[in-house]
């Protein structure tokens, strides 16, 4: 995946509170009159959103193509020395002054990491020699397998990932805008997806890097749809809206901006593998990251706070996981 062109606006508005603390003061921001005003005078796209997406304001993939550019490239492509030629689906998406472009290749899944999980040393050993990034890179991926999954008998009771924090940002959602959403909005496969995706990519970028968090994010598409690869989608497929290639293709394209914002943050937090992430360090990530949603879809949150118990597990669960690398 690639960001050709990264819109001011988007930086502007993440770096908004740059050198702002979440004192008791500060984290009723949300109600600052001043905030709302400048938010309803953005310009907004209802049917598509602007910079992340919303799978439910979609019906259907040509209603999806009428917003993203879809390419399909059935033979192999961008051949180098390090990575042969593959087939690719490319994703052209135009928001806000800013125009991002998902690419996708024929490659591992998460399947196969399942199939050796339990296999022989000889299985591992070969996908190893397929996948050499994957080998190089294993402690990180332990890692961020962690951070992605509830794990109670290694963490303890009340364990909480990246799910959990997406889960908290859609319960945060303003009293106000939360009793105008649709129930379409407001189930699974609406914000809080969206949420999902963007978060744990964040995440990735941040601590380890754009690279892991783009592997990471293929892995796990081409495991949901290989077709996503080549468009032959089968009837079925089309018909399973909420699982089908549009699920998919809108996850990608909230990678991708998951990936751009956890850069930025990165840099604005100085995070690395080496952090050491206080519950005031994650609540302020954490209230940036629901800062980029209020630009991108015109929408109130009640903030985080340091003291929130998922903000004191998961900044724990950070320190923990990055210990071992």
């Amino acid at each position: 995946m690639r960001l050709i062109k990264l819109s001011t606006l988007c930086l502007i508005v993440v770096c908004f509170k740059c050198k702002q603390s979440y004192s008791p003061v500060s984290e009723t921001a949300y109600d600052n009159p001043a905030q709302k005003e400048a938010l309803a005078n953005k310009s907004y796209d209802e049917r598509a959103g602007k910079g992340a997406l919303l799978l439910t304001r979609f019906k259907s993939l040509e209603d999806f193509k009428g917003v993203i550019n879809i390419h399909y490239a059935p033979e192999a492509v961008d051949s180098n020395k390090d990575e042969p030629g593959k087939r690719a689906v490319t994703l052209e998406y135009k928001s806000g002054g800013t125009v991002i472009r998902s690419i996708l290749k024929d490659g591992i899944s998460q399947t196969d990491f399942l199939k050796v999980r339990n296999g022989s040393m000889g299985s591992k050993i070969l996908l190893g020699l397929k996948c050499p990034y994957a080998l190089r890179h294993k402690q990180e991926l332990t890692s961020i397998e962690h951070l992605s999954r509830r794990r109670p008998p290694l963490f303890g009771k009340g364990d909480v990932a990246f799910y959990d924090l997406a889960e908290t940002m859609a319960n945060q959602i303003s009293d106000e805008d939360y009793l105008n959403l649709s129930c379409e909005e407001l189930s699974e496969k609406g914000y809080l997806n969206t949420f999902n995706h963007i978060t744990a990519q964040a995440f990735m970028t941040s601590i380890f890097s754009e690279r892991l968090a783009d592997f990471i994010a293929d892995v796990h598409e081409l495991y949901n749809m290989p077709e996503l690869i080549t468009g032959d989608f089968t009837e079925q497929q089309l018909a399973d809206f909420e699982n089908g290639p549009v699920d998919n293709y809108v996850d990608m394209i909230n990678n991708e901006w998951g990936q751009e914002l956890g850069k930025v943050l990165g840099k604005k937090y100085g995070i690395d593998r080496h952090t050491i992430w206080t519950p005031q360090l994650l609540r302020d990530y954490l209230n940036d990251i629901q800062l980029y949603h209020s630009w991108a879809f015109q929408i109130g949150f009640k903030p985080f706070r340091s003291t929130d118990m998922v903000v004191l597990q998961f900044a724990r669960k950070i320190n923990i996981v990055l210990e071992t690398i």
